[in-house]
């Protein structure tokens, strides 16, 4: 007796799946590496020197990372309160941070000390930032003041009291030492100049204000808040070019790609999302498993890093050209189990006789029924199955419909079930009808459920429902049949007609066929006339 054969599920190609340059792009990065921080992890800010180390401020400390390293390799604890927006100079051989203490600390990379302190602010301070001459530091506070200061002289240079609410973020122009950008909880935007002693543009983001970002020309600026991402232009007076709300909760930080083509943002809803910098369109997405706080783009895009409320370190580095190619290369699975006979290049003798094992088959619920030809309690079982996953997946549901079509016995599967029985097997029909992958196996499903149960209309309003709603499904499925048939029938007349034609000179088939072709070629015309 021959065994019996498990019913094979085929896979349908995915509907809408899209594999585009981002994805290939923004998926060709390492599994990620996790590091435990002391708190959560507010700012990460790169070197823009190489090696590129990139500081991380997380509770009363700055750690210092290497590109590779899964330890600090430098620490800054001389902090006696919450630290925030640890940021490197343009040079990379200074960094400052601000702190819950209300004292601005300026360190260098290479010690251990603070160089420089800087008091007059009387509350926490969250946003620190160098100038683009690397001789002056701006700091922004929750006492509603930004301050502009003198590094050589550790003097306070010039306080802007514009901002009705606290100050949590800010950045400086790299192309005009002069300028700066504040955001605030008061809702509004202010670009300052050093020249002047108020505000120089004021824009109103409409939220309160997490995080800035310019772009490298420094013509727009990006501002995030609430759930909203708005671009401004600068050169036309601040002017909102575009406003995004793809986050679900409060968007807390962004960055820019390398190419500055692509601009991300990461929120409390644990996804950082890439932007195409020209139509502002959602290209990818990144899930984490807790809200984000922090967010840093190494250059090139060669890491990815991520600081977490959970105080996790997130650091995703990007694969090398040999492992991308190697992975596509070696794309079949890895059996679960291998075995080794007296070395790997061993070659059995002439009298060596192998002993198998047969392998025991494991069959799943619907095939042990199907086995059992039960073919009523088999479809359960699959409509179950799909119930179950979390996916919802129908391959294996048509394929259990399809193979008991195979066997004659699906009119017998759908007879004589009691109202939830039917009620369950109609919303399977009436949610995959219309799916092109599957329609050729449901559609005669449905027509043998209509048949079958056209006489119990009227006993449960609920199972009514749902056979009108599949009657109309069904009559619209088979319209759009009828009328892609004709369009195909159609295409295939012009695409005959439109075929060029291939036409021999008579000489040549005359030499070529001899008397024979040559008097059936005679002939064809008068067979055509006729």
């Amino acid at each position: 007796m021959a065994s019996f054969k498990p019913t094979k599920v085929p896979v349908y190609p995915k509907l809408g799946e899209k594999v585009s340059e981002d994805t290939l792009y923004w998926k060709n990065y390492k599994a990620p590496i996790q590091i435990k921080e002391f708190g959560a992890v507010s700012n990460i800010n790169f070197s823009p020197v190489a090696p590129h180390n990139f500081a991380v401020t997380a509770f009363t400390r700055i750690h210092i990372y290497g590109p590779f390293s899964q330890e600090p390799v430098k620490s800054f604890t001389r902090f006696k309160d919450t630290a925030y927006s640890g940021r490197f100079r343009s040079d990379g051989q200074l960094l400052v941070a601000g702190c819950e203490d209300s004292v601005v600390r300026l360190f260098d990379v290479s010690g251990k000390v603070a160089l420089r302190m800087f008091r007059g602010h009387t509350k926490a301070v969250h946003v620190t930032d160098f100038t683009s001459d690397r001789y002056q530091i701006i700091t922004g506070s929750d006492d509603y003041t930004c301050r502009l200061w003198d590094i050589p002289n550790a003097a306070e240079l010039t306080t802007y009291q514009e901002h009705a609410d606290y100050i949590r973020c800010g950045v400086t122009s790299k192309l005009n030492r002069d300028l700066f950008i504040t955001g605030s909880y008061d809702h509004s935007l202010k670009v300052f100049d050093a020249r002047v002693d108020k505000s120089v543009m004021t824009m109103d983001h409409s939220q309160p204000v997490e995080s800035l970002l310019l772009y490298p020309s420094e013509g727009l600026l990006v501002s995030a808040g609430g759930r909203y991402i708005k671009v401004w232009d600068l050169l036309k007076g601040g002017q909102p070019l575009v406003s995004l709300r793809n986050h679900h909760k409060t968007v807390t930080c962004l960055a820019l790609s390398s190419s500055g083509q692509r601009l991300m943002s990461a929120s409390l809803d644990r996804h950082v999302k890439v932007y195409n910098t020209t139509t502002y369109k959602v290209v990818h997405n990144f899930d984490y498993s807790a809200s984000i706080l922090s967010l840093g783009l190494a250059p090139d895009d060669e890491s990815i890093v991520v600081g977490m409320t959970n105080s996790i370190l997130s650091i995703k580095h990007r694969k090398s050209p040999e492992e991308s190619e190697e992975i596509s290369g070696l794309q079949r699975r890895r059996p679960s189990q291998r075995g080794f006979v007296k070395g790997k290049n061993y070659v059995p003798k002439q009298d060596d006789y192998l002993v198998s094992k047969p392998v025991k088959q494991h069959l799943a619920k619907y095939d042990k029924e199907l086995k059992r030809f039960n073919v009523s309690k088999a479809l359960d079982q699959a409509l179950e199955s799909w119930t179950r996953s979390k996916l919802k997946q129908p391959e294996v549901t048509v394929a259990v419909i399809k193979e008991l079509d195979r066997r004659g016995t699906l009119k017998n599967a759908l007879a004589g079930r009691d109202e939830q029985q039917l009620s369950r097997l109609l919303h399977f029909l009436i949610g995959n009808l219309v799916d092109a992958r599957f329609a050729p196996v449901l559609v005669t499903a449905a027509e043998m459920i209509l048949d079958i149960y056209r006489s119990v209309i009227g006993q449960s309003p609920i199972v009514d429902r749902q056979l009108l709603r599949l009657q109309e499904l069904l009559g619209k499925e088979i319209d759009y049949q009828k009328d892609l048939l004709e369009v195909l029938g159609m295409l295939d007349t012009l695409f005959a007609s439109s075929l060029p034609r291939k036409e021999v000179p008579c000489s040549d088939i005359s030499r070529s066929n001899g008397p024979v072709q040559e008097e059936a070629r005679t002939s064809r015309p008068e067979l055509q006339v006729t």
